[in-house]
């Protein structure tokens, strides 16, 4: 999945109103911090105007700095900059250049990808719960309790997580990661939220001269790292091999942004991934989930939801490299079929290498909507994991034509998951079950599955 953090919606209910509230024109003022909001904010209101505020915990009293405050906008938005009365929740950032506190008094803004920090692990749990509970509510009309559940074998500090980092790189051609909702870079060692092989590589020692991106991506399992480098745009391909060369303990290519390719410079320009003992074959551009145990957790979620029979017919849409595609093939065996739809031309033909021989799987590399609208035979399931946008009026109504028994959705957007719930159940449908998993710690993002069941025939 994308990491990029969706704008928060205005209309959801803040905090009450502020005492003598010091004017907004001076660049900070003094809040009381209401609930927590989708997108990773909680919610103040200074002067009648909501205001979305980062780094802050319900309850707090706080002092912010504005960061946008267009007068034709309905909300503005704010970081926190001290902490005047603080929640019993809040605890030393485990990550310095993420901290906002520390950030602020150096007059700069935090890096981004780790704005929980601040929150104890369990109280950004239940936070992420009550997100997720008050965007089934407004946007689906239900009202159910959301209970997020850790990955399984997850450190208790909530680090170590990520097999997939993504770097800039600064004029100096130092290491680097961008500040929150910037296109300023602030120079980075380690990176805490990641597993131990990226930060073994000690790149920030390196001299990234000519290099404007780096991407690392580690096995969920472990092994060796593959380094993509994206290079400046008159970069010498001599500059862009004396920086591959300085790489050691990794795989090196070059990553072409616009058309995803790939070019190896040094080993091999894909992962091998193993999951619940089946292997797959990921490029480095390709997409695969970020959490080391998120494949697990998310595909035993999906066959206990689903419960693929022997001889059913199945469709994976948005299926990526195949990680759900390969075990719901091997459930309904050569017997049944299972229809694999995925957009990135990439990302299919991973989904190709991984179902290879498999000729009861059809792999269709195209739009969601256009195959599902060419489709006359029925299905028995469906499983969609869609991006983060969702699926979408139009998709949800295909998939309802079709009558499946049931349908999976796994969905890394609480708002979007909502909005399509809610035309599922327009339709006569009901969600038989919920499952939220924070296979984000320290961010606001979580993963979810659902159940969700046709009306009665």
């Amino acid at each position: 999945m994308s990491d990029a953090v969706r704008a928060p919606d205005p209309s959801t209910p803040g905090g009450g109103p502020d005492p003598a509230p010091a004017p907004a024109r001076s660049g900070t003022a003094d809040l009381t911090v209401g609930k927590a909001a989708h997108g990773g904010h909680f919610v103040a209101r200074h002067e009648g105007r909501v205001v979305f505020v980062r780094h802050a915990l319900p309850g707090e009293r706080v002092r912010v700095r504005f960061t946008e405050t267009d007068d034709g906008a309905s909300f503005w938005r704010a970081d926190v900059v001290e902490v005047l009365e603080a929640s019993p929740s809040r605890v030393r950032h485990p990550w310095p250049l993420a901290d906002a506190l520390k950030a602020a008094d150096r007059g700069r803004s935090a890096v981004g990808g780790a704005e929980f920090g601040h929150i104890a692990l369990d109280e950004q749990r239940r936070l992420k719960g009550e997100v997720f509970g008050e965007q089934l509510s407004r946007l689906a009309s239900v009202d159910r309790p959301v209970t997020v559940e850790a990955a399984p074998g997850e450190a208790a500090d909530g680090l170590g997580w990520r097999t997939r980092a993504a770097f800039a790189v600064d004029r100096a051609g130092r290491l680097a990661m961008h500040l929150h909702r910037s296109h300023d870079v602030l120079p980075v060692r380690e990176m805490p939220l990641a597993v131990a092989a990226v930060n073994d590589l000690r790149l920030w020692t390196l001299d990234l001269t000519g290099i404007e991106r780096v991407d690392v991506a580690v096995p969920s399992g472990g092994g060796e790292p593959l380094v993509l480098l994206v290079p400046a745009a008159r970069t010498s391909p001599r500059r862009v091999a004396a920086v591959a060369s300085s790489i050691s303990g990794a795989s090196v290519g070059v990553l072409d942004l616009e058309s995803g390719q790939v070019q190896r410079l040094a080993g091999r320009t894909w992962l091998q991934e193993s999951v619940l003992g089946i292997d797959y074959r990921v490029t480095g551009a390709g997409f695969w989930q970020i959490h080391r145990s998120a494949p697990e957790v998310l595909v035993a979620a999906v066959l206990d939801g689903i419960q693929p029979a022997a001889g059913e017919r199945l469709a994976d849409l948005y299926a990526g490299a195949g990680l759900f595609t390969v075990p719901l093939a091997r459930a309904v065996g050569p017997e049944g079929s299972v229809l694999s739809v995925e957009g990135s031309p990439g990302t299919s033909r991973d989904a190709k290498r991984n179902l290879h021989g498999q000729d009861h799987v059809a792999i269709v590399q195209d739009r969601v909507d256009a195959v599902l609208g060419r489709r006359t035979e029925p299905l028995d399931g469906i499983l969609l994991d869609p991006p983060r946008a969702g699926a979408g009026k139009k998709v949800v109504r295909q998939i309802v034509e079709a009558r499946p028994r049931v349908v999976g959705y796994v969905s890394c957007d609480p708002a979007s998951f909502a909005r399509d719930l809610g035309y599922f159940l327009a339709a006569g449908w009901s969600l038989d079950a919920l499952r939220v998993f924070d296979l984000y710690p320290h961010t606001h993002h979580m993963e979810s599955f659902a159940r969700l069941l046709p009306p009665p025939a």
